[in-house]
């Protein structure tokens, strides 16, 4: 009697002998196709427990990828120490100045690395599907300061890796950048000296695998029946290793030339790069002068009084910063200057250069070791003993910071007398110059803190001008 075979399914074969050892095929035929050529097979390996075992793909790309997903993400998530958004700028990539360009990031700090990433919160180290790759620093032997004279934000401070990056973080909050601070100088502090500890004593890293490590994973019959794909696997590998060599060698080689390069002050101390007037001393522009109030100072001071002591937010409104560049790039290379000229007919531009300048100082108009008296004179709570102490310790400045700092106020009086048309009062200037004015060599303290007494050092400065500034006789 012939079986039915409504089902349309039928058994291929008996088991054989190899099969039973854990191989079980099936043949699932279509029932409306009369040809083997569209009948499908599956295929089960059955390991000794009877748990169903997925082939190990050999593809290397897809093997990269679960090494990846596997190891990475999880170690990733605990070592975490701080993480959230701030706005990030990159000044120097090993060594070589960049522009500056603010950017949101999402930040990761961990022990021993910093990672900033685009755009949005990462849900891996490497987001796979964007194709986005984080920014790793590495903070051993970094070094990390408040840098206020880099930026006309407030809380701003700086991170300097042993390579020559250089990254500027920020916040306008203060107890977010403070906290940030603290995180990252506490990371670094804990890691060891050695500038070469980075990749050799860090724990938890990205492993990838290699051609070596996929063969092991492939089943020996499979080897046996492609030796030529064993082959190229392993020429592969000894072709990237060779490639790895290379670039190590060629990173050395760099970070030697970067490390024996001469700085920009041996260069200066020798002759070899002539002084500036952004980013230099005070004494030392005055003395190269013969002056005791930098040419500069007094030529955008004039430009103000002469056409801008009207202006709407004067020297609080920002002007185009590619034209303050182009004026203080004109001015270092000590080029004639005409500020009456059609190019910085916006007076903001001048307003900003001026500013500029006293924030790229190297030591600020208030010079560091004045600093904790000044704000020791401003917490003295009777206006009159505050006063004293001021002028107290302005006669003591030295003759370039005196006489700079006298000449400043001055035309900012004129500033305040006008506060009519230009909307700038007495505090509103003393916010803006506040901390372009006077800052620490060393931030020990509470920024925001800080902050306050510096304004209200400015706004004393100009409240009670006539008589802090009144002619000495020593």
């Amino acid at each position: 009697t012939q079986r039915p075979t409504d089902a349309g399914v039928m058994a291929s074969k008996p088991i054989s002998a190899h099969q039973s050892s854990g191989a079980v095929q099936m043949r699932i035929k279509n029932a409306n196709s009369h040809h083997d050529r569209l009948s499908q097979s599956k295929s089960m390996i059955l390991s000794d427990g009877g748990k169903v075992i997925e082939p190990i793909s050999r593809h290397r790309r897809n093997q990269s990828q679960h090494i990846l997903k596997d190891n990475f993400t999880p170690l990733e998530q605990l070592m975490v120490v701080k993480e959230g958004y701030l706005q990030k700028a990159k000044i120097a990539d090993a060594g070589k100045k960049l522009r500056k360009n603010w950017s949101t990031s999402w930040i990761v700090l961990s022990p021993g690395k910093i990672e900033f990433h685009k755009e949005t919160k990462p849900t891996t180290g490497i987001n796979l599907k964007t194709g986005h790759k984080a920014e790793m620093v590495d903070l051993c032997g970094a070094q990390i300061e408040w840098t206020p004279e880099k930026s006309s934000k407030k809380n701003v401070f700086q991170i300097t890796t042993v390579s020559g990056n250089e990254f500027l973080l920020q916040s306008d909050i203060d107890f977010i950048i403070s906290d940030w601070f603290h995180a990252i100088k506490n990371a670094i502090d804990k890691l060891p000296k050695n500038p070469s500890c980075g990749s050799q004593n860090r724990d938890f890293k990205i492993q990838r695998s290699s051609s070596t490590e996929l063969l092991s994973h492939i089943d020996p019959e499979v080897r046996e029946q492609k030796p030529e794909h064993r082959k190229s696997l392993i020429f592969r590998l000894n072709h990237s290793l060779s490639d790895i060599n290379d670039k190590n060698r060629t990173k050395s080689r760099l970070k030697k030339f970067i490390t024996r390069r001469p700085s920009l002050k041996t260069l200066q101390e020798k002759g070899l790069i002539k002084d500036q007037i952004f980013g230099s001393h005070l004494h030392a522009v005055c003395k190269r002068e013969n002056s005791t109030v930098p040419t500069f100072v007094k030529q955008c001071i004039e430009a103000v009084e002469k056409r801008g002591l009207d202006a709407d937010g004067i020297y609080r409104v920002s002007g185009n910063l590619a034209t303050i560049q182009k004026l203080r790039f004109i001015v270092n290379q000590e080029e004639k200057l005409n500020l009456d000229d059609s190019q910085w007919e916006d007076i903001h531009v001048v307003t900003g250069a001026l500013k500029m300048f006293f924030r790229e100082l190297l030591e600020p108009l208030f010079p560091f070791c004045f600093f904790e008296r000044f704000m020791e004179a401003i917490k003295k709570p009777d206006h009159r003993t505050r006063v004293e102490s001021v002028k107290d310790l302005v006669r003591k400045l030295p003759p370039p910071n005196r006489d700079t700092m006298s000449t400043l106020f001055a035309h900012l009086q004129k500033i305040v007398a006008n506060a009519s048309k230009n909307l700038m009062s007495t505090q509103s200037l003393g916010i803006v110059f506040g901390p372009t004015l006077l800052w620490p060599e060393k931030e020990t303290g509470n920024i925001a803190v800080h902050m306050v007494y510096q304004n209200q050092v400015a706004e004393l400065m100009l409240s009670d001008y006539s008589e802090i500034f009144s002619v000495q006789e020593d």
